[in-house]
């Protein structure tokens, strides 16, 4: 299961509305590199490809790939401020090997 912040969902929200892309799904991808460390996309998409996973979260529909669903499983995405002004999408998974748990 992935989980969305309420950050990362308004923000998702508000760039669905924004595009004019209110009905299309957002594609989270994950790929294991040769190195073992994982890398991350995301992105509306309208294509529907065999195997997918959708995920609804309070009316945001979120894609997976085959491909992707193990490595992403139990991952939450959130939306913070890494840098003063400079937001940015994060992925907290645990099947990362760089993975950190976040300090309460």
């Amino acid at each position: 299961m992935i989980s969305l912040s309420t950050a990362a969902l308004e923000q998702i929200r508000l760039s669905a509305t924004t595009g004019d892309l209110q009905s299309v799904p957002i594609r989270v991808a994950v790929k294991q590199l040769d190195d073992g460390s994982l890398h991350y996309a995301m992105g509306f998409d309208e294509h529907k490809l065999p195997g997918d996973t959708f995920f609804n979260f309070d009316g945001v529909d979120l894609v997976v790939s085959t491909g992707s669903k193990d490595l992403a499983d139990g991952m939450t995405i959130d939306y913070v401020e890494l840098e003063p002004g400079k937001l940015e999408f994060i992925f907290l998974n645990p099947n990362d090997p760089a993975y950190v748990p976040p300090s309460a």
